[in-house]
C-alpha cells in the first residue's frame, strides 16, 4: 500500500515541478519608456562628386614642340602661372619680320607724307596738275593702310609669342594631364584640365516628392567611403526632373580640406530642421525578420514583440513611431527574449536625453 501511494504522489510532484518551470521567469531585465526629446529631421541622398569647374586647357597655336611641362596631376596652381611652353624659335623669326615690316611701312609713309605735303603746298600756284596732286595724296594713304597692317600683323605675332607660354586662367588643381614634353600639339589640342579654386559639389539625386522641403542655403553632411563626415551647403536645385527616375539633382557646395575626390559615390543628409520625437536607446530596438521591433511588457511581466518605425539616431538613442508614450520597454537582453517571454524586471534604466542636441550632431 505505501508504495502504491508512493507511485501516485510521484507524477503530481513532477507536474508540480514542470509547471513551476514554466512560470520561471526566462531573463532578468531592466526596462525604459520612450522619452520625448527635440530630434533633427534629415533627408538622406546619394549622389556623385564632381568638380564644379573643370577647365579644359590646350594650345592656341599649332605646329610647335612642347619643350617643358611644369605641373603634374594634383599641384595647386595659381592664376597666370606658367604650366607648359613650346618652342617659340620660329614664332620669334616671324616677330622679327613683322617689326622689319614695320619699320619699312613707317618709312614708306614718311616719305609718301612729304611729297604729299608738298603736293598741297604747290597746287594752288598750278606748277602741278589736278591728277598729280591726286596721285601724290593717294600714295600717302597706301602708305599710312600698309603701316596699318603690317603694325597689326606685328601685334599678332607677339600674340603668338605669347601663346607659346601656356598659362592657368584661375586658382585651381590640376586634375589631368596629358602633355608630353618633345610632342608636336595642335590647336585647341587638350594639354591640361583644372579644377577652377579646386571647388567640389555633390550632386545628390532627390527624388521630385522631397524636393519641397530643401531649400538653398540648408546645411548637409556627407559621408566619404573612407567614412570621413565632409560638412556642405545646398546651393541650387535643379529646373527638371529626370523623366526615367523621377529624380532631380541638387548641387551641394563642399567645404575644402576633406577626403572627398572628384569622381566618389557618397551618402549625404540635408538638415531639414527639429521636432518632437520619442526616443529609446538604441540597444532597445532589434531588427528581425527585416521588421525593427521592440520586446514590449505586459501586465503579466510577459513580453510581447512588437514593430515600431525609425527615425534619425543620434549617439545611443534612436527616435521611434508606434509606440505610446507610457510603454514599459526591455531595454537590455531583449535579443536574447522571444514573443510571449516571462522575464522578471529588476528595475528601470535611467534615462538621459541632452535638453539641446547640438545640430548636425551624430
Amino acid at each position: 500500500m505505501p508504495a502504491l501511494l508512493a507511485g501516485l504522489l510521484l507524477p503530481q510532484a513532477l507536474l508540480a515541478q514542470a509547471d513551476k518551470a514554466a512560470t520561471r521567469p526566462a531573463l532578468t531585465v531592466t526596462t525604459v519608456t520612450p522619452q520625448p526629446a527635440e530630434w533633427p529631421q534629415t533627408l538622406v541622398a546619394n549622389g556623385n562628386v564632381a568638380a564644379w569647374q573643370e577647365a579644359v586647357l590646350g594650345a592656341e597655336i599649332g605646329g610647335l614642340v612642347l619643350t617643358e611641362v611644369a605641373v603634374e596631376v594634383g599641384d595647386r596652381v595659381r592664376r597666370g602661372q606658367v604650366l607648359a611652353r613650346l618652342d617659340g624659335d620660329s614664332v620669334k623669326a616671324e616677330l622679327a619680320q613683322s617689326r622689319a615690316a614695320v619699320a619699312e611701312a613707317e618709312a614708306t609713309l614718311a616719305e609718301a607724307r612729304g611729297n604729299a605735303d608738298r603736293a598741297r603746298s604747290l597746287a594752288p600756284s598750278g606748277v602741278i596738275s589736278a591728277q598729280q596732286t591726286a596721285q601724290v595724296l593717294t600714295a600717302e594713304q597706301t602708305a599710312a593702310a600698309r603701316l596699318q597692317s603690317a603694325r597689326a600683323r606685328l601685334q599678332v605675332d607677339e600674340l603668338r609669342l605669347r601663346k607659346t607660354e601656356l598659362t592657368a586662367p584661375d586658382d585651381g588643381v590640376i586634375s589631368a594631364r596629358v602633355a608630353s614634353v618633345g610632342s608636336v600639339v595642335q590647336s585647341g589640342q587638350e594639354l591640361f584640365r583644372l579644377i577652377r579654386q579646386g571647388r567640389l559639389e555633390w550632386r545628390a539625386e532627390v527624388g521630385s516628392a522631397d524636393l519641397a522641403r530643401l531649400q538653398p542655403g540648408m546645411a548637409v553632411q556627407l559621408s566619404t567611403p573612407a567614412g570621413q563626415r565632409v560638412a556642405g551647403k545646398l546651393r541650387r536645385i535643379a529646373p527638371t526632373v529626370d523623366l526615367s527616375s523621377r529624380n532631380a539633382l541638387v548641387y551641394v557646395d563642399l567645404s575644402p580640406g576633406s577626403d572627398a575626390r572628384a569622381g566618389m559615390y557618397a551618402r549625404g543628409e540635408f538638415a531639414l530642421g527639429r521636432q518632437q520625437a520619442l526616443t529609446l536607446p538604441a540597444a532597445a530596438v532589434l531588427l528581425r525578420d527585416g521588421f525593427h521591433v521592440v520586446m514590449r511588457l505586459g501586465a503579466d511581466h510577459r513580453v510581447s514583440q512588437t514593430k515600431v518605425t525609425v527615425g534619425q539616431r543620434l549617439g545611443e538613442r534612436i527616435a521611434v513611431a508606434g509606440l505610446p508614450a507610457e510603454a514599459q520597454v526591455v531595454a537590455t537582453g531583449a535579443a536574447f527574449l522571444a514573443d510571449g517571454d516571462s522575464v522578471k524586471v529588476v528595475g528601470a534604466v535611467p534615462t538621459i536625453v541632452p535638453a539641446a542636441v547640438p545640430r548636425g550632431a551624430k
